[in-house]
């Protein structure tokens, strides 16, 4: 349960700083959700958050930014599945080195496909060469260090409740177990 209550957080928060409610300056718990999902739901349920972040994607796109879809949205949208089979790595190892190496994971794996897919599509005029690639990249940093700040930040908060509440329900169930 607590798994997409993260989800619909994460989607909620996009959405809010999307339509200007309150800015984040990119910094939302989108990947750690999908990585805290993908370690506690059946990978047969992956589909659920990858929907609700692709109707956040195509609502923002129409109705605030004013923007088509591109082929390259799509390549994001095939991402959100890769936190969620990072997560589910970790199912029932769930060790903060993991977490840690899950969140850089998470957060290297997007800067890489969503700044190459957007070098590819060609619509910001980056040179169509290595050299340009490589300032598509550099020029991407700002947004990765965001990226990676908020990965790490809501991945350690997310399994440490995570932890935090699986303790409480183990006290709970010992409890009354011997009454």
């Amino acid at each position: 349960m607590l798994a997409y209550l993260f989800v619909v957080l994460a989607v909620l928060i996009r959405v809010l700083a999307g339509t200007g409610t309150f800015a984040t300056l990119g910094f939302t718990p989108v990947g750690a959700a999908l990585l805290f999902f993908g370690s506690r739901i059946s990978r047969k349920n992956f589909w659920v958050p990858i929907a609700l972040l692709i109707g956040s994607d195509i609502f923002l796109n129409y109705r605030v930014y004013h923007l088509p879809l591109t082929w390259d949205q799509m390549v994001v949208w095939a991402w959100y599945a890769v936190p969620c089979f990072l997560g589910m790595l970790m199912k029932n190892r769930v060790k903060p080195a993991y977490v840690v190496a899950g969140a850089l994971s998470t957060s290297v794996s997007f800067f890489l496909v969503s700044n190459f897919a957007v070098w590819l599509a060609g619509y910001i005029p980056y040179e169509r060469s290595l050299a340009g690639l490589a300032n598509a990249y550099v020029q991407a940093i700002p947004f990765f260090r965001t990226g990676l700040e908020s990965d790490l930040a809501f991945s350690i908060l997310f399994f440490g409740c995570g932890a935090l509440v699986d303790r409480a329900v183990r006290g709970y169930q010992g409890k009354h177990a011997t009454v």
